[in-house]
């Protein structure tokens, strides 16, 4: 009779699987480190047919920003702003928290 050693693999509560499952794919193989821009984040018209991780428009995303209840953006270059995946992950996480 020979005994395999079994893997224990860490538990999670309920509540955070179901926050993680709640971070959309769009993360998936990113770092915390890695950027998105507003495109990626947000459902316009040109991305009819893509699933968007924040459920709301662009000016509402600014508003957000502005009244400091999102995320600030990272000026890349003069004309490239992006979000850390970090940022944006914790942000979410906070929501399905709230």
């Amino acid at each position: 009779m020979s005994l395999k050693p079994t893997v224990v693999k860490p538990s999670l509560s309920v509540a955070h699987e179901t926050a993680f499952q709640a971070i959309p794919s769009i993360f998936e193989g990113l770092t915390d480190s890695a950027y998105v821009r507003e495109a990626q984040l947000i459902q316009g018209s040109a991305r009819s047919g893509a699933t968007a991780p924040l459920p709301f428009s662009s000016p509402t995303l600014w508003r957000k920003v502005k009244a400091g209840t999102f995320p600030k953006p990272v000026k890349l270059s003069e004309r490239v702003t992006a979000w850390k995946v970090g940022d944006v992950r914790a942000w979410l996480l906070a929501q399905e928290a709230a």
